[in-house]
């Protein structure tokens, strides 16, 4: 793992390969590791650059008033310091809500969308009813003197979860920091993005596990319905997370994809550059 500074806010992150910019953008309760198959894969033709967001992973904690906008001036400030503008940006359930609101306020860093199971927040693709039993979920498991988050959570797979990943998700979801998600979540469940997807003008694919229990097919719809010229990549029999469940299918969605809608840029030469400790970008420091 590698680490930026952005105005006192550690943002750790990992690189493999050489070629056109992708950023990974990973959901709540995990961190870039969820990303290990794609990490592996990928870096044979891509600069693969999966990020620990504030809060999870090896980044720093966030400030309880951390907001959205937040979120993504700090996914700007690492793009920023590793000059991958513009870069293919692919995000997971929160990751891709994170993802468009980079696009609201950056659009010049991002090359093309992927949006992977994801939302226009909470808010803005599920139910009012279905909102409030999430964010009654977290405050019940924020709460619990033990702080355990169910890696296996139901509607993250299809089925049970891959065998080969358990031992994965069972070192994320040991690693939650309760304060950290429950910001994230907060933030999710009050996001509506609806407004923003007619307003995309980059090419985006929209990745869905075909049995997703947590962000139905139907919200996939509805954004191929909004985002102009939008394409759904279905993947037959995947739940939630898709990049585990069928990494080969997904892994192949991406490259296409992204073979597809190179990136047009003046910045590749710099690629090689590693980033200097010195602080850099706009994102806010975490209090202490």
């Amino acid at each position: 793992m590698e680490v930026v500074r952005a105005n006192g806010l550690e943002i750790a992150y990992e690189r493999v390969g050489e070629g056109p910019p992708l950023v990974l953008v990973h959901g709540a309760a995990v961190d870039s590791r969820m990303w290990g198959p794609q990490l592996a894969a990928l870096a044979d033709e891509f600069t693969v650059v999966a990020w620990d967001e504030p809060g999870a992973g090896r980044s720093s904690d966030v400030p309880g008033d951390f907001t959205l906008a937040d979120y993504a001036d700090c996914l700007a400030a690492l793009i920023d310091a590793l000059d991958l503008g513009p870069a293919h940006v692919a995000g997971l359930s929160w990751g891709g809500t994170v993802a468009q609101e980079l696009y609201r306020h950056r659009p010049e860093l991002i090359a093309t969308l992927l949006l992977v199971d994801t939302y226009a927040g909470w808010k803005g693709s599920l139910p009012e009813q279905e909102v409030r039993a999430r964010v009654e979920a977290l405050r019940q498991m924020v709460a619990a003197a033990d702080h355990l988050f169910d890696p296996t959570l139901p509607g993250l797979f299809a089925g049970d979860p891959p065998a080969e990943f358990v031992p994965l998700l069972e070192a994320m979801a040991a690693d939650v920091r309760p304060n950290s998600m429950r910001t994230a979540l907060l933030v999710m469940a009050e996001a509506d993005q609806r407004d923003l997807l007619p307003r995309i003008a980059v090419p985006t694919l929209l990745i869905w596990g075909e049995l997703d229990g947590r962000s139905p097919l139907s919200v996939a719809r509805e954004f191929e319905d909004a985002v102009p010229d939008a394409e759904l990549v279905v993947i037959p029999g995947a739940g939630h997370v898709s990049n585990l469940e069928a990494p080969e299918q997904f892994n192949d969605a991406v490259r296409e994809f992204c073979r597809a809608h190179a990136p047009h840029t003046a910045q590749a030469a710099k690629r090689l550059r590693r980033p200097s400790d010195a602080d850099q970008g706009s994102c806010r420091p975490a209090s202490s």
